[in-house]
């Protein structure tokens, strides 16, 4: 009997996590398609988003190398992606999850051989964004059109 109170208490826990979250405004770059090398799991989409930080008369950015997470935001991303391709400025609202740092060596360039960090993490959400200065309407996300 004892045995089935605990099998029904461990059913019914739900597991706990900590959520860390990147929310700001950007510049999306880079979006690319990740092919791991052999088989290693599957394709996915990437981008790099260039956060704005500080002041606003002396801008600095902090990069962020971002695996696209989620159907939506994938979405958004394909619908912007002719733009970045294009070398338009792309102003993005956005969350990243989960962000770590990754250290990696330069393999060519000026700093070839060096180390550097970049820092990773997943794209959970496009809110808006604009295209030269031009908003561009995205797809509302369920939550947002219940809100409307």
């Amino acid at each position: 009997m004892a045995a089935k109170v605990q099998q029904q208490q461990q059913s019914s826990e739900q597991p706990s996590f900590f959520n860390l979250h990147v929310e700001g405004v950007g510049y999306l770059n880079r979006v690319r398609t990740i092919k791991p090398k052999g088989k290693k799991g599957q394709e996915f989409m990437a981008c790099t988003v260039a956060a704005l930080r500080g002041a606003s008369s002396d801008v600095a950015y902090t990069k962020f190398d971002c695996r696209v997470s989620g159907a939506k935001v994938q979405e958004i991303v394909e619908i912007l992606e002719p733009h970045v391709t294009a070398e338009k400025r792309v102003l993005v609202r956005f969350r990243i999850g989960d962000i770590y740092p990754e250290a990696f060596t330069f393999e060519k360039g000026e700093r070839q051989g060096q180390t550097g960090v970049s820092i990773k993490g997943r794209l959970l959400r496009i809110k808006s964004a604009k295209v030269d200065g031009a908003p561009v309407e995205l797809p509302e996300t369920e939550t947002e059109a219940a809100t409307a």
